[in-house]
């Protein structure tokens, strides 16, 4: 697969996605949403995968969970894979199970050895069972945790190494963390090992309501705006030091019209091939601590 941009693929742009013409595109889908049997989001996911390369973006995998995957999931998930052949299959480090009881987010968790232990194990048996590796995205977070063992991208680069996995890069995920926790993004990022990065996602962010009320400034991953500046800046920063990946632009909510997506797409195809210019200021490095802060 050719480092190109793509875009993240919404049920209301199967008919412009399906016609689109833009060099290199590529979608990305939640295989969650289309674990069935038949139906007309199979029918669209077949035709545009005729036209277009597929990546399979997972969200309840819950590989961070005190449990093995739930072998039903797998094995659907291994159903799309075969059917689709996405090049590239991803998940969360996160997780979002226990004891059967499912929670609607993606949940942090103290980076312990036992952990890293634990998460290693579960790709492998996600490995196993899809036989194939997959990408696993670094996390967004919001307040300190207490009881790690280990700083974030030291976990990462562990964990690529003990599971064989790659890592997908959310940049804007970095951008988030780095001003709640206050650290340096640019070091986050200059940590990660160039050779793991398969995959790249930039998406826009918030202000939680309640706390800019109160004069601070809580960085939400909505997925419900413009990829900001900063993150772009960053992006560029990131891909002049590893070179080119498959790049993704995230839309989740407040979803605008498909060209208003294929804009910033296409920004991000630009960056990746040189035929654009980054038209992005330099980010600015938050001036506390490091990245061994993250997480608390």
């Amino acid at each position: 697969m050719p480092p190109t941009a793509g875009l993240g693929l919404k049920s209301q742009h199967y008919a412009e996605a399906f016609a689109a013409t833009a060099d290199g595109l590529w979608f990305e889908v939640h295989p969650e949403n289309y674990m069935a049997a038949g139906g007309p989001r199979l029918r669209w996911l077949t035709a545009i995968r005729e036209k277009r390369p597929l990546s399979l973006h997972g969200v309840g995998l819950s590989l961070a969970a005190d449990a093995d995957p739930d072998p039903a999931h797998l094995a659907a998930l291994k159903t799309l894979v075969d059917r689709f052949e996405p090049f590239v299959v991803s998940e969360h480090l996160a997780w979002s199970t226990h004891r059967g009881v499912h929670q609607p987010d993606l949940l942090p968790f103290p980076r312990t050895r036992a952990a890293l232990n634990r998460i290693a194990a579960n790709i492998g048996r996600t490995q196993d069972a899809l036989g194939r590796a997959i990408l696993v995205e670094n996390p967004s977070l919001y307040l300190p945790l207490t009881g790690h063992d280990l700083d974030e991208t030291d976990f990462l680069v562990e964990l690529t190494r003990r599971a064989g996995c790659g890592l997908l890069v959310d940049v804007n995920n970095v951008f988030i963390s780095a001003s709640n926790l206050g650290y340096a993004a640019e070091a986050y990022l200059d940590a990660l090992p160039t050779e793991a990065i398969g995959e790249i996602h930039l998406a826009g962010h918030g202000v939680d309501a309640n706390e800019a009320r109160s004069g601070s400034a809580l960085l939400i991953d909505t997925h419900g705006a413009p990829v900001a500046e900063p993150v772009w800046a960053l992006y560029h920063r990131l891909i002049q030091r590893i070179g080119p990946r498959p790049t993704l632009i995230e839309r989740d909510d407040d979803i605008p019209a498909f060209e208003v997506l294929m804009a910033e797409r296409d920004r991000a195809h630009g960056m990746l091939t040189g035929t654009g210019a980054c038209a992005c200021p330099q980010s600015k490095p938050t001036p506390l601590g490091s990245p061994e802060q993250v997480g608390g």
